[in-house]
């Protein structure tokens, strides 16, 4: 889901590279990894999430809360609402 937010916002011209290279960029300088949690539980998850109507914000978030990990975001919402979202 991530990577495909990361295109979306290239296509709109909100970032400067691609998905493809954001990813592998990402991949060289930590330990990044696709994510193996079912999809079915991160949409599970996300519906609880109703401070949003954003659907990437919801599923990025509700998959990081699953496993409660730290979620790196800009985003000032998804800060406001997850205590582990970072920036």
């Amino acid at each position: 889901m991530v990577e495909l937010e990361v295109e979306y916002l290239y296509e709109i011209g909100r970032i400067r590279r691609d998905a493809a290279a954001v990813m592998s960029h990402l991949a060289a300088v930590i330990p990044l990894r696709v994510c193996d949690r079912r999809f079915s539980a991160v949409v599970q998850a996300a519906r609880a999430m109703t401070w949003t109507r954003d659907p990437f914000d919801r599923l990025i978030t509700a998959q990081a809360a699953i496993g409660d990990d730290t979620l790196l975001t800009r985003d000032a919402t998804i800060r406001a609402h997850y205590p582990r979202a970072l920036w």
